[in-house]
């Protein structure tokens, strides 16, 4: 009997202590089952932020307690993001509602003939419809004034076109039509003949000391004959033979027609016979090769040039030089917009824009109004030490008075070999005195790189939030440089504690395809960045290698339409779905997917650049070429954000007015007199830049998700 109780007890015992084991498991795996269950919470949150939708993060936050920090700081991020996007949508109205008031004011004045007022409606028109609802936009483009305004513009337009202001017909007419209807072919084509013949009119006239011949000095046939001969071979596609005769002739009735109509001064007179003669060789050109039953080749191509020559010498008479640069720029430029001749006249400023060097002083003008000003030094620049400071207005150069002078004039004048001096007489900002200022010219190498603010001592302020370790770095080009550049200022984020990155490309047109690749090398361990692909051969790669790979803290890329060539080559390398490296915040970008070489024509100072391939990104999806994809009636071309936040053309003018002076370097202790530079807060430079904004909303998301605790 009590060994039978004691058994009843140990068993009672043994219940009791499983069953508070039991209890200590469920408790257990209950707190980690919460804890799981958090970060998978977080982790969708932060994947739906990464892809821009804010409202679905948000949805997913309102049903779940938010109590721990991740869950706090990601619906702290979403808020933010919706408050600042109701505020933009808020001023967006207020600005077409101001635009409406302006329209309304106009109203009874702007039915008549007064053009300018013609020109003031439609600004507030075209504003008005970017800032308007879909709704509104319909009301207001039928509108019966605005229907009025458009029908006596296209009239207006013509009556100009066919007067020879070419000028006035596009920028008063045409290009207020195309703002207002984007997709109306016939306005798109009238506007590229109107500014194809503004274009040769310039080129007919002798402006700013160079006479027109001066400025096709050294242009010969033959460069012609061996671009083609190397495009036949090389190009990126079968060279469009009939599309670059079609183009080059329409460029010769063009020159015809300026040298009849224009009323400018032009280098050359042409008598109306010639004149006739000229349009009734083409015209023969044209309906021989419409009767010819034979392929349209490169032989078939240069006997029309030849034949083109030719007839200038008994009709036109222009300069050889003349006549090969507009036959040459129009076939090539058939091909494609980056396909073209760099003339030996051209190949200072190429060389200028392409590795961003140049022999000079080391200052940025400006000719707003009616005064050459200094808008920055240079840093390491003989500007720099010289006496002359931003804000200074340059009144001569070398003795000659700069008051009708343009910037390029300006700028020519002060360049010069390295080595020789210039002398710039300045009225000095800060003090009002006039003085004489000679520098010796050096070279001049521009620098690629910089952040949301310098300091007062020339460096980048380069953390643009220090406490959560973010950094930003903004690119302008891709040039020999960058890389070099790059480095340097990562090195040393990474050693002040650099946890996120954010990159900005917005405005980067390219450059240097090796430097591109070499960027996104510093964040990919391995596997392919880029496939080119020619038309003949095999295609060429480019790997990624892990030496010198950068940490994998979160990357954020901002990119907009004018973001093109080696900024889509890293936006999308470092997007593709292979890596995933980096979220992409921002609008589409340009759409340029293709690849240019660079060849010289030896003896001659003259290269051709042009198209040898398009590219594919590591998942071996091309980036589409923007031109080829209108032709197709598309718009996927370029790279596509992964959070799509589009400017309005106010919030562009403003962010480049807050960029441009947040990047000014001065020495402002010039005579004795102390001034403070304008800089632009952190915080101002925030609100006034939505794209950054949501930058650095979608890198704290991402670096949550990598387990980080962030500073509110």
């Amino acid at each position: 009997m009590r060994l039978k109780n004691t058994s009843k007890s140990k068993a009672r015992f043994a219940l009791f202590l499983a069953f508070m084991l039991f209890s200590g498991v469920i408790s257990a795996y209950a707190g980690t089952s919460t804890a799981g269950k958090s970060d998978n919470i977080a982790s969708r949150v932060c994947s739906l932020i990464s892809e821009g939708d804010f409202d679905s993060a948000g949805s997913v936050l309102d049903g779940y307690d938010t109590d721990s920090a991740n869950l706090s700081g990601l619906k702290s991020i979403v808020s933010q993001y919706q408050q600042m996007q109701a505020k933009r949508h808020k001023d967006h109205h207020k600005v077409y509602l101001s635009q409406i008031e302006k329209f309304d004011k106009l109203r009874e004045s702007a039915s008549d003939d007064d053009f300018d007022k013609f020109d003031k409606a439609f600004a507030i028109i075209v504003k008005a419809i970017e800032y308007a609802t879909d709704d509104e936009k319909g009301q207001l483009l039928d509108d019966k004034l605005v229907k009025t305004l458009v029908k006596k513009t296209e009239e207006k337009g013509q009556r100009l076109a066919e007067n020879g202001d070419w000028r006035n017909a596009y920028s008063k007419c045409y290009f207020w039509l195309n703002e207002l209807y984007p997709e109306n072919s016939g306005y798109r084509d009238m506007s590229d003949a109107l500014m194809d013949k503004n274009s040769i009119e310039l080129s007919l006239q002798d402006a700013h000391g160079e006479t027109s011949l001066q400025r096709h000095a050294d242009i010969k046939p033959r460069m012609l004959l061996l671009a083609v001969k190397k495009l036949d071979f090389d190009y990126a596609d079968l060279v469009d033979y009939p599309a670059m005769i079609e183009a080059a002739l329409g460029r010769c009735r063009a020159l015809g027609e300026v040298l009849k109509h224009s009323k400018k001064e032009l280098s050359y007179s042409v008598e109306a016979r010639d004149l006739r003669r000229w349009k009734g060789g083409l015209n023969a050109a044209e309906s021989s090769l419409r009767m010819s039953a034979g392929l349209i080749t490169r032989e078939v191509f240069l006997k029309v040039f030849k034949d083109v020559l030719a007839l200038n010498k008994i009709t036109l008479k222009l300069p050889e030089e003349v006549l090969t640069a507009h036959f040459s720029e129009a076939s090539l430029l058939a091909l494609d917009p980056y396909t073209g001749i760099i003339w030996p006249k051209k190949q200072k400023e190429f060389h200028k824009s392409v590795m961003r060097e140049f022999t000079g002083i080391g200052i940025r003008l400006s000719g707003a109004g009616k005064s050459l000003k200094i808008v920055s030094l240079l840093p390491n620049s003989p500007a720099y030490s010289s006496g002359l400071d931003a804000g200074d207005v340059i009144l001569a150069i070398d003795g000659e008075l700069t008051g009708d002078m343009t910037v390029t004039d300006a700028v020519s004048r002060i360049s010069g070999p390295k080595g020789s001096k210039v002398t710039l007489t300045v009225r000095h900002i800060t003090t009002d005195q006039t003085e004489d200022i000679t520098i010796v010219r050096d070279k001049i190498v521009v620098s690629p790189i910089g952040s949301w603010q310098r300091a007062e001592e020339g460096k980048w302020q380069a953390m643009i939030d220090p406490e959560n370790g973010i950094g930003y770095i903004k690119i302008d080009s891709f040039v020999k440089t960058t890389i070099p550049s790059m480095q340097k200022m990562l090195n040393g984020m990474e050693s002040q504690g650099l946890n996120g990155l954010i990159i900005d490309l917005r405005f980067n047109r390219g450059g240097l395809l090796s430097s591109a690749v070499e960027m996104v090398d510093m964040f990919v361990k391995a596997g392919p960045i880029l496939k080119s692909v020619p038309r003949w051969g095999l295609p060429s790669y480019k790997i990624a290698h892990s030496k010198g790979t950068h940490p994998d803290y979160p990357l954020v890329v901002l990119i907009n339409g004018a973001s093109a060539s080696a900024s889509e080559i890293v936006s999308g390398a470092l997007q593709d779905p292979i890596y995933k490296r980096a979220a992409i915040v921002g609008s589409r970008s340009y759409g340029k997917g293709s690849v240019q070489e660079i060849v010289p024509f030896r003896g001659d100072k003259t290269q051709l650049k042009y198209t040898t391939a398009y590219y594919h990104l590591p998942s071996n999806k091309r980036v589409k070429n923007r031109y080829l994809v209108k032709r197709a009636g598309d718009k996927d071309w370029g790279i596509t954000p992964d959070v799509n936040v589009t400017l309005k053309s106010g919030e562009i003018t403003k962010l480049i007015e807050m960029q441009s002076v947040n990047r000014v370097l001065s020495k402002t202790d010039r005579n004795g007199k102390t001034t403070t530079v304008k800089r632009y807060s952190l915080k101002e430079m925030i609100a006034a830049d939505p794209q950054l904004a949501t930058g650095l909303f979608v890198i704290k998301a991402k670096m949550i998700e990598a387990g980080q605790k962030l500073k509110p």
